[in-house]
């Protein structure tokens, strides 16, 4: 249904099809198709049973309506409007049950909005108006994206608690909001991971169906799979439940990753330290890696053992260090005496603010949204502009023939010699 990624073909296809429960919502129909001159033979009667039967041996329209009235059990057979509505068809629902945690899980299954019944004409038209600007604007798969280099960022948090789940929150909506870059948020805590939740979503099935089947994941199952936190920013967590283990041996993250590359500009995977150690090839493909930690003791120890397997493990990832919750007076470990025992400098420092993630998790927002034009939110912008660098440096440097812009530079007012000229 609502694809990821503008397919190709939509042209060709109906541009709306509206299937109905009742004569007062065809009623209701009319004249808004007639506004945007499509035609009345295709309101149908039947609901969501008949668009299921119909779309199995036809081409999905652009905008599909479908009424949920009749239907029992309105998740699973949204779902099985899934298997066989073609990627790209935007879908409008409307039915009876007034439920905020159904309305949250039929988006999440893919639909573009749920009306509450009875809905109004201009309800109709806004819905229809939003379903066209989805066919018609930038998508995570357009031509124009492929124009930068995907940027694949791991988040790892030395130990639990030092808020790396909210850091990579935090980076992904960045990414999005203030770069404009489509982006992914690959949450691999299967049975406790928060990326859905600090963004105010419910996570889905998603990952665990990608977990348990793992030949099933193209790009068809990431727009189904996948939760959109607004235009620029998917999300892909969930809650396994605790009573039953998924046993794998990591493939279906390693596909996961390969079909996100292909489909956003920007992945964030928030990786748990545990994966890490069971599932490394997870990194062969990350382009940066932010290292989550805090100033103690049991936190020094393992920034030092975590930073000295990724240079040997991953040596093409760019290391950055974040502290993260520094508050403003004394810490169990001076800045000086870390930065001294794991050998390196520590690149930012998020100051710890009480109230800012109060209200952070209280809004169901980012950190970062909450936190901008203040400390922590410059920490975050600075942070989100250095991982993109990791990317647009690259591609500055392939424009250029392989040498750097300042080298360019040079030769165009003759202050460097050119290649031409050395030879």
């Amino acid at each position: 249904m609502n694809a990821p990624f503008n397919p190709r073909g939509l042209a060709t296809r109906e541009p709306f099809t509206a299937y109905v429960c009742d004569e007062a919502t065809a009623e209701l129909l009319k004249p808004v198709v007639s506004e945007m001159g499509w035609a009345h033979e295709k309101i149908v009667r039947g609901g969501l049973r008949n668009a299921v039967q119909s779309l199995s041996v036809s081409a999905s329209p652009n905008i599909l309506f479908v009424d949920l009235s009749e239907s029992g059990d309105p998740l699973n057979d949204i779902n099985a409007l899934a298997e066989v509505c073609e990627p790209g068809t935007v879908v409008i629902a409307a039915g009876q049950v007034n439920d905020v945690r159904l309305y949250r899980d039929l988006v999440a299954s893919g639909i573009q909005d749920y009306l509450l019944k009875p809905f109004s004409p201009d309800q109709m038209r806004d819905a229809i108006a939003q379903a066209q600007m989805t066919i018609a604007g930038p998508r995570h798969g357009d031509t124009g994206a492929s124009d930068r280099p995907h940027l694949m960022t791991a988040v790892i948090g030395v130990r639990g608690g030092v808020g790396a789940s909210a850091i990579a929150a935090s980076v992904a909506w960045m990414f999005g909001e203030k770069h404009g870059r489509t982006t992914a948020l690959l949450d691999l805590d299967v049975h406790f991971g928060t990326g859905a939740l600090n963004l105010d979503l419910e996570p889905g099935r998603g990952l665990t169906d990608a977990i348990e089947n793992p030949s099933r994941i193209d790009g068809l199952f990431l727009e189904r799979a996948m939760v959109k936190a607004n235009e620029k920013l998917a999300v892909l967590s969930a809650e396994a439940p605790i009573s039953a283990p998924l046993m794998h041996d990591g493939a279906a993250f390693f596909q996961l990753q390969d079909e996100l590359k292909g489909a956003f500009e920007c992945t964030v995977i928030d990786l748990p330290r545990s994966q890490l150690v069971v599932h490394p090839h997870l990194l062969n493909e990350v382009q940066a890696v932010v290292v989550v930690t805090e100033l103690t003791l049991a936190a020094t120890r393992d920034s030092i053992r975590i930073l000295s397997w990724l240079k040997s493990s991953a040596p093409q990832a760019r290391l950055i260090v974040l502290a993260n919750k520094v508050p403003n007076g004394q810490t169990e470990i001076s800045r000086k005496d870390f930065e001294a025992s794991i050998e390196r400098k520590v690149d930012l420092v998020v100051p710890f603010d009480g109230k800012l993630a109060q209200q952070a998790a209280k809004l169901g927002k980012p950190f970062a949204e909450v936190a901008k034009g203040q400390k922590p939110g410059l920490a975050f912008a600075d942070l989100a502009a250095q991982l993109l660098a990791t990317v647009d440096d690259e591609a500055v440097g392939a424009r250029v023939g392989g040498r750097s812009l300042l080298g360019k530079l040079g030769e165009i007012k003759g202050l460097l010699p050119s290649k031409k000229k050395v030879a």
